[in-house]
């Protein structure tokens, strides 16, 4: 194995570590080698905390080695003052020999700068390194950068004969929630919850389920709660209502609201491109990555628009007599695994 993707392998395995904390920063990881020993590593903090190049730095009991060691890292260094101070200031003062990228950085604040500021010091620096794989990993991030909406994920769960929900009558006949998967696929999904800075549903949802939209059957932050609700007919009593966690509610532009403690209105026009203008809000409240759960008109909005990057659909062990009929879509089959007694198909739109 080449030995600079031996240590990529590894910045990107403990990168992973980051997932649904360090948003909306990019989840880095980074590896410090001297003589093919590794003696220091990190990966970036919750956000506002330290970057992975500062934890990895700070890691290394010897600071005198730096000098002789290569540092691996899955994104450029920063070159800017943020919440924190530019990682390749660090780099440089501790004299660290090599540096080695595997992904150049977008961000119009540091877009070659810090490379350029590492070289200008007289560090060898190394670029593109597994940068498919870097370009994977931070997929979040460089959809927010590059494309100036947040990484988009669908998510819903249908039956074997294609139905994402049952009848009003079969709803009027029990109105508890239709569960179409098992324990094992719900434990799944607030995993998943926990890992994207938001989650969106529709009025219909929120008013037939009162979902919390939180991750209390796994570990984790939940994510900001998105609700589409044009002319505000959810109940204020409703669980997503209660101000526990930071919520947005995306209006009628005709529509005059006062913002609460945790709760925004938004007014956008439904008559217009409604997915576009959730987008572009979004982009501008820096929010990089976004779990969509439903229903299926809520759903067919993003994918008729285009606006969509992953596809996580299940398909329970149950059928429907008649229901409404799940969301339609073309897109690159990933893969397909077994969840308990479910089915997981996973697309990409290419």
């Amino acid at each position: 194995m080449n030995i600079h993707r031996k240590y990529m392998l590894r910045c990107l395995q403990i990168a992973n570590n980051g997932l649904g904390s360090t948003a909306p920063n990019p989840m880095v990881g980074c590896v410090i080698v001297v003589d093919q020993r590794i003696i220091g590593e990190g990966f970036t903090s919750a956000y506002g905390g330290p970057h992975a190049e500062v934890n990895a730095i700070n890691s290394v009991c010897d600071k005198t080695l730096l000098e002789k060691a290569t540092l691996y890292v899955t994104l450029e260094p920063c070159s800017h003052f943020g919440k924190t101070p530019p990682c390749a200031d660090l780099i440089i003062k501790h004299s660290v020999k090599r540096v080695v990228i595997g992904l150049l950085d977008p961000h119009e604040k540091v877009a070659g700068q810090g490379i350029e500021k590492l070289k200008s010091a007289g560090i060898e620096v190394v670029t593109n390194v597994m940068e498919a794989e870097c370009r994977e990993h931070h997929k979040r991030f460089l959809t927010f950068q590059e494309k100036k909406r947040p990484y988009i994920i669908l998510k819903w769960a249908q039956t074997l004969n294609g139905y994402i929900a049952p009848t009003k009558e079969m709803r009027s006949e029990n109105p508890e929630p239709f569960w179409i998967t098992d324990s094992y696929s719900k434990q799944l999904v607030h995993q998943w919850r926990s890992q994207e800075q938001g989650i969106l549903v529709g009025t219909k949802t929120v008013i037939e389920d009162n979902p919390k939209l939180s991750v209390r059957e796994w570990s984790g932050k939940n994510p900001v709660r998105l609700i589409l609700d044009p002319k505000l007919r959810i109940d204020q009593a409703a669980n997503v209502l209660d101000d526990t966690v930071r919520t947005i509610i995306f209006t009628d532009s005709g529509k005059g609201n006062k913002n609460r403690n945790n709760t925004t209105f938004v007014p956008i026009d439904y008559k217009a491109d409604v997915a576009g203008q959730i987008c572009r809000a979004l982009h501008k409240e820096n929010i990089i990555s976004v779990l969509i759960e439903g229903g299926s008109k809520t759903l067919q909005t993003f994918i008729d628009s285009g606006l969509w990057d992953e596809a996580r659909v299940f398909t329970g062990n149950t059928t429907f007599k008649d229901g409404l009929r799940a969301p339609q879509l073309s897109g690159r089959h990933l893969s397909k695994k077994q969840v308990g007694r479910d089915t997981l198909n996973i697309y990409r739109n290419d």
